[in-house]
């Protein structure tokens, strides 16, 4: 899965109406709402918040008042085709007085997002996983040594020592590994 790098805007005008895209990272629904709320603000006089998103497999899409399924979905399956996950689009529409149809319209939202995610930078998301490990006290030097480059998120410290850290998938500290295994009261 992809994410985009930074917060991007695009405008494209088709038969006098025109389109605004914007495109946030997002990592809440909450964010979703504060961001379309934000633009309904900003731009009051539109005629349609057209949107869709993708926040951690959860799919939402959104016509806001155009025929069934010429809006959102058109702009959820552009975020699907790129892989795209913790991503909002929406597309303003500033209806011109020319109807497009409904493949006009879905023709019109497609392109808004593809045209506005050429200008984003897509990165891979990096997913975290988290560790529990226990271990003797004469075992504390080293391990915060092989654990220099992790971020811990928990130390506990009674009759062994329990730490929790995160790693990146598939980026599990090799040294730590081998010093597991070398050693049996770890």
């Amino acid at each position: 899965m992809f994410t985009i790098k930074e917060n991007i805007q695009d405008e494209l005008i088709i038969n006098k109406s025109k389109f605004l895209t914007y495109v946030y990272k997002i990592n809440s629904v909450e964010c979703v709402m504060d961001n379309l709320n934000n633009l309904k603000k900003i731009h009051k006089d539109a005629n349609h918040y057209c949107y869709a998103y993708s926040l951690k497999n959860i799919k939402k899409a959104s016509d806001d008042g155009e025929p069934l399924h010429t809006a959102g979905l058109p702009i959820l399956n552009v975020i699907e085709n790129k892989k795209l996950d913790n991503v909002l689009v929406v597309v303003v529409r500033y209806f011109g007085g020319i109807k497009l149809g409904a493949g006009g319209l879905v023709r019109a939202y497609t392109s808004a997002t593809k045209n506005a995610l050429i200008k984003a930078e897509i990165t891979p998301i990096k997913e975290i996983k988290k560790v529990r490990i226990t271990f003797d006290y004469n075992n504390v030097n080293n391990v915060n040594y092989l654990l220099k480059d992790n971020k811990i998120t928990y130390k506990e410290y009674d009759d062994n020592v329990i730490y929790e850290f995160e790693y990146e998938e598939n980026k599990f500290p090799e040294q730590l590994n081998n010093y597991i295994i070398n050693k049996t009261n770890l």
